[in-house]
Formats: C-alpha cells, structure tokens, sequence
C-alpha cells in the first residue's frame, strides 16, 4: 500500500492583502503612534500572517512611508475635489470655508496621522517629500481660483485653523472660519467685481 503525502491546503488568493496592510498600519498609527506600531500589531489589524508581512513590505520603514503616502494622497484628492467642484462666483470661498470645518484632516484619527507625518516629515527627508508633494497639490488646486501668493496664504490658512478648531478646548465657531477666509479673499461679491 502507497501512502500518499497529505493534500496541500490550496493557497488563499488574497489580491487585496497589501492593501489591506497599508490601511492596518494607518489604523494602528492613529492608535498607538508611529513609536507603537509594530509589524505584529500591523498583522494583526490586517488579519494576516507576519510572513506577509515580510513579503510585502522590506520592513516597517517602508511599510510606513507607503501607508503615509495613500493617506497624504487621499486627503488631497478629497481637497482637490472640493475645489474643483466650487465653480465660481463664491464657490471658491465656501469650498474653502468646507475645507476647514468638514475637511478630512479635522476628522481626529486624520489629523493624529497628519501630525504624525508631520513629526516624521521634519526629521526625515522621505516623508518631508509626502508633506511637499500634499501641499503642492493642494496649493494647485487653490491656484485654479487664486493667484499663487493667495494660494500659499490659503493653504497655511486652512492647515493652521483646521489644526486649531481640533485641539482649542474652544474652538473658532463657523463665523469666525468664514471672517477668516474673507479677510483673504475679500467677500464673494467683492471676488466677481474684481
């Protein structure tokens, strides 16, 4: 009698899996910080093996570096969109004004990875290049209603007010966004008669 060797488990085909190891570890950094995000807590998020891990990724600076990337990305495009879809006569001052008060980085677990990134970006010049190429987009998109001074202006603006209304035990009301954003761009009516 041949004693056959046991049937191989069939591999589990998982094409979203270094996917979903990018957003675990964005998960896990918003928990715990970039000093506590390990590849066993990554893998475990994930619901993969450490092997994978290893697989996917040539170690945790590089795991770090691409997670922090789809997040910059990400909040761009959303911010892009916004912008793009403003319009004119005014659109750019409420799109703005939305930017700040619903805009992703004012979400908490986002404006944690932000400044994550940012603590990251002002020591190592790999991340300092995600935090350059975000704001260049960003500040493109702003350019598309604004000249390129106004847009920097606007750029610092948004980072810096949706930064304060997120951790300032009292933050800055709507009213207060809005005068902001005025104080820049002058009113709408003022924008299309210029």
């Amino acid at each position: 009698m041949t004693v056959l060797p046991p049937a191989r488990k069939p591999r589990r085909t998982d094409p979203d899996r270094r996917s979903r190891i990018i957003d675990a570890c964005l998960d896990v950094i918003a928990d715990a910080g970039v000093d506590g995000t390990t590849h066993r807590r990554v893998a475990t998020v994930a619901d993969v093996s450490l092997g994978s891990m290893t697989y996917h990724f040539a170690g945790m600076d590089a795991l770090l570096l691409e997670a922090f990337t789809r997040f910059a990305e990400g909040v761009a495009e959303q911010t892009e969109r916004r912008l793009r879809e403003a319009g004119t006569d005014g659109g750019t001052h409420a799109a703005v004004v939305d930017v700040i008060l619903r805009g992703i980085p004012g979400v908490h677990r986002d404006l944690v990875l932000t400044h994550e990134l940012y603590t990251l970006a002002a020591r190592r010049p790999e991340y300092r290049v995600v935090t350059q190429t975000w704001m260049a987009r960003i500040r493109a998109a702003l350019e598309e209603h604004v000249d390129p001074v106004t847009a920097r202006i606007l750029d610092a603006l948004i980072e810096g007010l949706t930064i304060h209304r997120a951790l300032d035990p009292e933050p800055a009301d709507d009213a207060v966004v809005l005068d902001a954003v005025q104080r820049i761009l002058g009113t709408p009516d003022e924008t299309r008669a210029g």
